[in-house]
């Protein structure tokens, strides 16, 4: 039961950080992707009037255990017309530790970069 509150922990400390910034939930549409019960992605709409304009897009995987391994962020580039990607976090399962890794996209080395201060371990009974 803790890591499943401390997946979702995770995921809506991710989702918020990404989405708290800029606009309120009251302007967000989401469009859930599911494979075999687990969701697999997930779309991020912001409205104004009746215009929906693409904002976030995520990506979920997960291991044999139905336990989230990743989860990623990509932001819509409206001027290029295509979804760009902005956050990686990997979940490390080792034992009774949970490991959390933070990556952000590096645009200029064209791949995820870890960001150290952001590694998080959490020690669980239940793993």
């Amino acid at each position: 039961m803790k890591l499943l509150k401390t997946l979702i922990f995770s995921t809506l400390l991710f989702t918020c950080m990404l989405s708290a910034s800029a606009y309120n939930e009251n302007n967000l549409i989401y469009n859930s992707e599911e494979e075999n019960g687990m969701m697999v992605g997930q779309t991020v709409y912001k409205t104004d009037g009746n215009l929906l304009s693409n904002y976030m897009k995520y990506n979920y995987k997960y291991d044999d255990q139905n336990r989230m391994t990743e989860s990623e962020a990509m932001k819509w580039n409206s001027d290029l017309n295509k979804w760009e990607k902005d956050i990686c976090i990997h979940y490390l399962y080792q034992g009774k530790s949970l490991t959390t890794e933070y990556y952000k996209w590096n645009k200029k080395k064209g791949k995820y970069v870890l960001v150290p201060e952001m590694t998080v371990t959490v020690d669980n009974a239940n793993l």
